[in-house]
């Protein structure tokens, strides 16, 4: 592994984020030090880091909503640190793209060879390409034009919110998506208006990509549990 890797420590507690920034100074990391997540838009803005570790637990901005928004930008690994969060925030996070997650205090020497596993990982993947076009029943989803087409190349518009319901499908098939999963995937900024809708929201993009809307097998209801997108339609799940 190589030298002065560049690591961002993103904690509201200066005593513990200093603490970590140090003892990973010792250990040959460039540290960066952000006690929230303006400072760290800033700082990814200057350089981009090999690695952010990230408080979940702060007062002015939820760490899943800088998770989110950090994998919309770059791809750079991302390991939490959570004094608090339950079992249902560390999966969300982990679905949101972070790479690996800690219980706060956590020993110093078990989060070092964390950042270095995730590192190593890092280094040997291989790039993912992002699929351009998602079939989507009787449509295709263009992710880069944000359009819905069919076959023949005919546009079906798509509200902004539409479009992010089918984005978040599109890049978690075949996984059961609960609810308060699509509100944070989607990244809703009204959450409560969003909520209520989304049943409608659904229905709406089932009439545009379903071949029979009346018994929905792409966006497919799983009672009790929330949504599903299964590509192939029919196909089990």
């Amino acid at each position: 592994m190589s030298e002065r890797q560049h690591i961002v420590v993103v904690d509201d507690e200066a005593p513990a984020r200093e603490m970590v920034a140090e003892y990973l100074r010792l250990h040959g990391f460039e540290v960066t030090t952000c006690d929230g997540g303006a400072s760290l838009r800033r700082a990814i803005a200057r350089q981009k880091p090999d690695l952010i570790v990230l408080d979940l637990n702060m007062p002015e901005e939820d760490g899943l909503s800088i998770v989110r928004a950090v994998k919309q930008q770059l791809a750079v690994p991302i390991i939490m640190l959570t004094a608090t969060a339950g079992a249902i925030d560390r999966v969300v996070g982990l679905e949101l793209g972070a790479d690996d997650y800690l219980a706060k205090p956590c020993e110093l020497r078990e989060l070092l060879a964390r950042i270095r596993s995730v590192l190593r990982r890092s280094a040997s993947a291989p790039a993912a390409r992002p699929q351009a076009t998602v079939r989507f029943g009787t449509k295709w989803l263009d992710l880069q034009a944000r359009l819905l087409r069919d076959d023949g190349g005919n546009e079906y518009p798509l509200a902004s919110s539409e479009f992010a319901l089918l984005k978040v499908f599109a890049e978690n098939p075949k996984r059961v998506l609960s609810r308060e999963q699509l509100l944070d995937l989607a990244n809703a900024r009204d959450r409560e208006a969003f909520d209520r809708a989304i049943d409608v929201r659904i229905t709406r993009l089932r009439r545009k990509i379903e071949p029979d809307p009346a018994h929905p097998s792409v966006i497919r209801t799983v009672r009790g549990a929330g949504y599903l997108f299964s590509p192939g339609g029919t196909e089990a799940a």
